[in-house]
């Protein structure tokens, strides 16, 4: 009974505090935050440090592409930030391969070199590239490909898009 009775005050106690830090009805002023934050509730995932040429761009390939597993956040990173993140996440380049993009798979997120950005066909044939591997689940480049040929074609046969 001790412990039912703990449990119910802890858990009440718990609800009133994350009640009052999402409740907007403080009397304060919005701050410009939310104004960064990208739209992932419209489409599902976020796009970060992208210019807003870029995200647009990317934004119409994935949905032209229309892949069935969606990444949850895509980050344009400078060049030193994306070689500390493949560090980080222990990328493998095959011999003699380059690296422009990568997704890490468990956490659905895809990483681009922003100082290698050389426009939007560029990044609708690397982002078909990335969104197979995703949607393979599998980190084999040849997977990848398989399934990025099927995407590119989507790419090629949609009318040319407003984000041009």
């Amino acid at each position: 009974m001790k412990l039912a009775t703990a449990t119910l005050l802890m858990l009440l106690a718990l609800t009133g505090v994350s009640e009052a830090q999402t409740n907007g009805g403080s009397g304060q002023a919005p701050t410009t935050a939310a104004a960064l934050v990208s739209e992932p509730a419209t489409e599902g995932y976020a796009v970060k440090d992208a210019t807003p040429s870029q995200e647009s761009a990317l934004r119409a390939q994935i949905r032209l592409i229309n892949p069935p597993v969606l990444p949850l956040r895509v980050f344009f990173l400078p060049h030193w930030k994306y070689l500390d993140a493949a560090r980080a996440f222990q990328l493998h380049v095959p011999k003699g391969y380059g690296s422009l993009m990568f997704t890490h798979l468990p956490s659905r997120t895809i990483f681009v070199d922003n100082d290698r950005y050389q426009g939007e066909d560029w990044l609708g044939y690397w982002i078909a590239h990335e969104l197979g591997h995703l949607a393979l689940n599998s980190a084999k480049e040849e997977d990848a490909e398989k399934a990025a040929k099927e995407y590119r074609k989507r790419l090629k046969q949609a009318p040319v898009s407003d984000a041009r």
